[in-house]
């Protein structure tokens, strides 16, 4: 007779789902990445209309739902590896175990062996293999693009090289470098190389050996993925899926802090700042075109109404003509505030259609006008890279003195300064201790239509050691931190 599952039997099963998803969703959340209750839901309809035993699918079933920004991509990979890495009935992701292959026990494969024990932790079929034995293998399935073999071999490498011990506060880059180390793929690959050679028909061209030599370090590549992937699975299995994802949450780009940018960090930034400039522009010309519908104009209203007999069937209103103002941005580009005032100037240039008119000023003890950089070019990057190359901005010693580029932008250009202006000031305000020259922003703010300092340094450190932001700050109508994208965007936003 047919043994069927109640309903209870099925739910008791989809819970540990659930329970994981949410989890994950939290961390997403915790990462930075924003997700919806709309979302959230989308995301668990989508699931059950995939196979859950097909990882890839499962895992862009949710990207599709969760990631709205393709700049977000990598941390949701991150924090789904972490959430996703354990196999096992509990989650009900039966991914296949390709380490079967080397007749290995799940069981015994988790005692995590220290390095180069040669019979690893649980005996069978793969623990038994020598040092030399699993190089040979690798070499193989290297040559064959065996990805099955790969992944069997990548867990077999973590189990003998890697070292790991459970409740041991190690990274798991140390674990990855541990194994590379004993597999010696830099030594691997020219034994691919040779080996090409020896099966080919004929001797190779330049061409080919250069084609084979990819593919072999694309393969290596794939590797490397399986070896890190394997090391991540044991250490969420020993610490946990949440104090996994916690170490490895890493802020996203447009929550990079400009002055504390890893060279990384500083390419994915890059990378934010072309969709930024796109989006923000668009949102800023809707904004304008929303805003031309003024108050009612009761007076045409009165006037149109007299076809109607008197009856005011057509209301009229005042449609203001907002003139868009013309921007001065004054940034100081020495030391680590140069990243700041770089982004800020690309930003605001790629926008420069929502202006009347963009003018720069750079400044470290002396100012210069860069102005001219930016005109008739394409890529603003490479304008704003002459601006840190070419710009005559070095007085005396080549250390930021505010008071004196401020005396400087005022006698030459403090006459172009007019009541549709809006002077932006990029810099820290760490003076050096040289005097502040404020009454020069007290004539530029009488002048001006606004003036905004945007300082990249922590509110906290205003006004501490050579700070004196807070004496300028008395002639700005608004002085804000802005520290990353994030917070650049929405100063930008309100600034039309």
């Amino acid at each position: 007779m047919a043994v069927t599952e109640s309903p209870s039997d099925v739910g008791r099963k989809s819970e540990p789902l659930l329970d994981l998803l949410g989890g994950f969703i939290l961390e997403l959340r915790n990462a930075g990445i924003p997700v919806s209750l709309t979302e959230n839901l989308d995301a668990m309809e989508a699931v059950t209309h995939i196979p859950l035993a097909d990882r890839e699918a499962f895992k862009y079933a949710l990207g599709a739902t969760l990631v709205k920004n393709h700049s977000h991509w990598r941390a949701f990979e991150v924090v789904f590896e972490v959430y996703f890495s354990l196999r096992g009935p509990e989650y009900e992701i039966m991914d296949t175990d390709p380490a079967s292959s080397l007749g290995e026990d799940e069981d015994q494969d988790a005692k995590m062996p220290g390095q180069g024990d040669p019979q690893g932790a649980g005996g069978g079929g793969g623990a038994a293999l020598t040092p030399e034995q699993l190089a040979e293998m690798l070499f193989k399935a290297l040559l064959q693009g065996d990805e099955a073999m790969l992944r069997a071999l990548a867990r077999q490498a973590v189990m003998r090289y890697a070292g790991m011990e459970p409740g041991r506060p190690v990274g798991g880059t140390y674990y990855l470098y541990r194994t590379l180390r004993n597999l010696d793929l830099d030594g691997m690959l020219e034994r691919l190389i040779e080996a090409s050679r020896e099966q080919a028909p004929s001797n190779l061209t330049p061409l080919e050996e250069r084609l084979e030599r990819d593919e072999f370090n694309d393969r290596m590549d794939r590797l490397k993925k399986e070896v890190e992937a394997e090391i991540r699975r044991r250490l969420v299995a020993d610490r946990g899926a949440e104090a996994m994802a916690k170490t490895l949450r890493k802020p996203l780009p447009e929550d990079v802090d400009f002055m504390h940018a890893s060279r990384e960090e500083m390419v994915n930034l890059r990378k934010a700042i072309y969709p930024l400039t796109r989006k923000l522009a668009v949102r800023l010309a809707r904004k304008r075109r929303h805003g031309r519908k003024g108050p009612l104009d009761f007076r045409n209203t009165m006037r149109h109404s007299l076809s109607y007999g008197g009856v005011p069937a057509e209301p009229k209103f005042k449609f203001p003509r907002p003139a868009k103002p013309e921007i001065m941005v004054v940034a100081d580009i020495s030391g680590s505030v140069a990243a700041f005032a770089r982004f800020t100037l690309h930003l605001v240039y790629a926008i420069s259609s929502q202006f009347s008119k963009v003018r720069s000023f750079v400044f470290i003890d002396g100012l210069d006008e860069v102005t001219g950089f930016f005109e008739g070019v394409e890529d603003i990057g490479e304008a704003v890279h002459r601006v840190n190359t070419e710009a005559d901005v070095v007085w005396v010693d080549g250390h930021s003195d505010y008071g004196h580029a401020f005396g400087v932008f005022w006698e030459k250009y403090g006459r172009d300064v007019g009541p549709k202006t809006t002077v932006l000031i990029l810099g820290d305000a760490r003076n050096n201790y040289h005097a502040s020259q404020s009454w020069i922003l007290k004539e530029v703010k009488h002048r001006s239509r606004k003036v905004f300092w945007l300082n990249p340094e922590p509110r906290a450190y205003w006004d501490t050691g050579d700070s004196i932001v807070g004496e300028y700050g008395t002639w700005c109508d608004g002085v804000h931190e802005v520290r990353n994208l994030r917070q650049l965007e929405a100063f930008v936003e309100n600034l039309v």
